[in-house]
């Protein structure tokens, strides 16, 4: 399987918007908070499995990871819905998080 580019899901994220779209909120500056809201939802989703059931289990139990990865999924999903609101690009995220690592690199 190749690589899953932040491009990728953000189309993908555009049609389910394109679909839904008059039944979930409109992507906007106005809504990207409510977004915000919705992932952090999902992030809880993600650490209850890790809490509830241990590091080790949710990484080597077949069905636990099939339910971790599908949340870090959902994580995602409004991730993207977030960057749409704020219409943040692919090359801007790159360029962001390129000069972040490099600021990392030379923290300690």
């Amino acid at each position: 399987m190749s690589d899953f580019s932040v491009n990728e899901m953000l189309d993908m994220q555009k049609q389910l918007q394109d679909k839904y779209k008059d039944k979930w909120e409109k992507i906007s500056y106005e809504t990207g908070k409510n977004k915000l809201l919705w992932m952090i939802g999902e992030i809880g989703e993600v650490i209850d499995i890790v809490k509830k059931n241990g590091d080790i289990a949710a990484c080597k139990d077949v069905s636990l990871r099939k339910d971790l990865v599908e949340e870090m999924a959902d994580v995602l999903m409004y991730y993207n819905d977030v960057m749409l609101c704020y219409n943040i690009s692919a090359d801007e995220l790159k360029q962001a998080y390129t000069e972040k690592f490099k600021k990392n690199l030379t923290r300690w």
